[in-house]
């Protein structure tokens, strides 16, 4: 199959109009090819994560009891309305887990590193289909056709999905994952639903895929009734509503040396040490000092698709202090995350132009979504697929936009 027939392919596969909503993008013909040993670290990273996942899990209600470690619970906890707290310390879902995983892995020289994980990502309807689009022609994406659908149906066997109108944008595509899943499955049909079209008694006895983020619980409607009829067990939201693990300052508590005992005992990992004594001398780095990245830990409505990302060596020293004042200002009720920088590694990819007609060699810098899956009532992780988002290489912020292309991954 020629570049020309595969784009037609493409179009002609592409599900009614809306499907995607405000998911523009660049079509390619192939699938984004992983080397060998890459693949292989992404299919360790699924248990490692989820082992790294239940140890936050631990830590979090270790430091409620222990007053040594208290510091943990409180950081956490910063800036939270009490009954997300109180939500979060719930005894009935106290040992539950998200039974989906998708950290964000940005492709560099030396392999991938992880800047984010998240437990209720968006894209996985998006990626279903481009998994199944793609290996009708041929090409062996990572996961097979139907692994985001499989895996989803083994970690969800029942649920409905609860999407919130923050969340709206994802709706189209969750409805065609539930649509698939529904064509296939001979049991009772699950639904998409929203708050708003709701009473309460229509949700008795309902397993939920929440599909709503805790900072935004104050305008989800009926969310008082909701979460009274989890905490009686007359509803199950899945994941867990607990905020504490939708929080991006795990990434950093990993590596604080007060914690590497912990980490030691529980994962067997090294930490990593900060050099300075203050903020103060931050503020003074140079620009090689300053290859950093500054964004809200998550509880809040800038606290995702990047908005609220400074990165210090594109800022002059001038802005890169009043980053650094802004996010210490608001770190008592929305505390910021600062990461080492690490810059994407250039790579090149055939985007189809549509002025030519041909496919064109995109210098791209990429990142890597894989989606790992918790079947019920077992402990070990499903790769359902790998979600690349091919960026042009001049973008140093990784993230779904018009000019990039969003590929399934196969392994080289």
């Amino acid at each position: 199959m020629s570049s020309a027939e595969r784009i037609a392919h493409l179009r002609h596969a592409f599900p009614e109009e809306g499907m995607f909503r405000d998911k523009e993008w660049v079509l390619s013909p192939e699938a984004f090819a992983l080397e060998k040993e890459t693949v292989e670290l992404i299919e360790a990273l699924g248990p490692a994560l989820r082992a790294f996942q239940r140890c936050c899990n631990q830590l979090y209600f270790d430091s409620l009891e222990k007053p040594e470690i208290g510091w943990v619970a409180r950081l956490l906890d910063q800036g939270k309305p009490e009954r997300v707290i109180a939500l979060s310390r719930h005894k009935r879902w106290r040992e539950d887990l998200p039974s989906v995983l998708r950290p964000d892995l940005v492709l560099t020289e030396d392999g991938v590193c992880i800047s984010e994980l998240d437990s209720l990502p968006g894209g996985i309807g998006l990626t279903g289909w481009l998994n199944e689009t793609y290996a009708t022609m041929g090409q062996s994406v990572i996961g097979g056709a139907t692994g985001m659908i499989d895996g989803f149906a083994a970690a969800f066997p029942h649920e409905d999905l609860l999407i919130s109108r923050e969340s709206g944008d994802y709706q189209p595509e969750m409805e065609w994952l539930i649509s698939t899943l529904n064509a296939r499955s001979s049991g009772l049909p699950r639904s998409v639903m929203n708050p708003w079209n709701l009473t309460p008694t229509e949700l008795i006895g309902s397993s939920i895929y929440r599909f709503f983020e805790l900072f935004d619980l104050a305008n989800v409607e009926l969310a008082d009734e909701m979460i009274k009829m989890a905490q009686g067990g007359e509803i199950i939201f899945t994941p867990p509503l607990k905020s504490h693990l939708e929080e991006k300052l795990w990434l950093a508590l990993f590596w604080s040396p007060q914690l590497q005992d912990f980490w030691h005992s529980a994962l067997n990992t090294d930490h990593l040490k900060l050099y300075i004594q203050s903020w103060q001398e931050a503020k003074r780095f140079g620009s090689k000092q300053r290859e950093l990245v500054l964004k809200i830990s998550g509880f809040s409505e800038v606290g995702w698709g990047s908005r609220s990302v400074s990165i210090g060596h594109d800022l002059s020293q001038e802005q890169w202090a009043a980053a650094l004042d802004e996010a210490l200002a608001s770190f008592p009720t929305g505390p910021y995350v600062m990461q080492r920088f690490h810059r994407a590694k250039v790579v090149q990819h055939p985007a189809w132009n549509e002025e030519r007609q041909d496919t064109v060699m995109m210098k791209s810098r990429v990142r890597l979504c894989p989606y790992y899956f918790m079947p019920k009532d077992c402990e070990e992780t499903q790769l359902g697929g790998v979600l690349a988002t091919v960026c042009p290489a001049d973008k140093k912020i990784l993230h779904g936009m018009k000019d990039a292309m969003m590929l399934p991954c196969v392994a080289d």
